[in-house]
């Protein structure tokens, strides 16, 4: 009931709202700047979690990227995740797939969507799109395996009322363009100018807590937004993100041990 009450709110408040979403899509139609491209690989063996519900996550994938490649952000717009995805039923083609919810990492219609909100989010902080809406995964499920991003930098989706929202208070035009390749997925940010400056994002204090007889994992996502050339300046450096999450797999001892407190 209470996630039926949700949804019927966010579905009020995209009905109602003063916010113009962004809607038109021209996939065939690229805009003429890269602003960032960002590779994931599809299948990654996550602990002891069922490697046939990676191969389902391809499917999700697949009709999640047909729902948004070649958006266009255009001035004052608003860019929602889950209002152009709608909602994965069965009925529309999602199959089961993992997600993470109420602690756990469990089967689920849709599940493995968030790969490609993760992706837009990791491109979005790359550019002068506002994050106005994101929420992180409350812990964190499984160890390291070919982590490419830095822990804690992605965006959970759950229909409708967990969403991505990004807002362009630019001037200037933005295109999402997605592809579901062989072995990963392919995203773009476009432009129709080209970029001015450069982004870069990292993490800082990086480590496991014991607090309380749990493990936490911390860090803070940074990003310094820097001139071009050979020997850039800073223009600015800020804390995006600080994440303090439980820890659900066995860290190892002589990692712990060097941040317990």
């Amino acid at each position: 009931m209470r996630v039926r009450q949700k949804r019927l709110f966010r579905q009020l408040g995209w009905t109602f709202s003063p916010r113009r979403y962004a809607s038109l899509k021209t996939p065939e139609q690229r805009l003429d700047y890269r602003f960032i491209k960002h590779t994931s690989k599809l299948i990654r063996q996550l602990g002891s979690s069922d490697i046939a519900l990676q191969h389902n996550k391809v499917i999700n994938l697949r009709l999640a990227t047909a729902s948004t490649s070649g958006i266009i952000i255009r001035p004052g717009e608003y860019f929602s995740f889950c209002r152009l995805v709608g909602k994965p039923t069965a009925k529309r083609g999602f199959v089961e797939g993992m997600e993470l919810s109420h602690g756990e990492a469990r089967s689920g219609v849709g599940g493995g969507i968030c790969q490609l909100s993760n992706l837009i989010h990791w491109m979005a902080i790359h550019s002068p799109l506002t994050v106005v809406e994101r929420a992180n995964h409350s812990f964190d499920p499984f160890p390291d395996e070919g982590r490419i991003l830095p822990f804690g930098s992605g965006a959970a989706i759950f229909y409708n009322y967990i969403d991505l929202v990004l807002h362009n208070p630019t001037q200037d035009t933005f295109q999402l363009i997605f592809k579901v390749a062989d072995h990963q997925l392919e995203g773009e940010l476009l432009c129709d100018r080209p970029r001015e400056v450069k982004y870069h994002v990292y993490q800082k204090a990086h480590r496991f807590v014991l607090m309380g007889g749990h493990v936490y994992r911390q860090n803070e996502i940074w990003r310094d937004i820097s001139t071009k050339g050979q020997e850039p300046i800073v223009l600015q450096s800020e804390c995006l993100y600080r994440n303090n999450v439980v820890v659900k797999y066995d860290v190892d001892t002589q990692e712990l041990q060097q941040v317990v407190e």
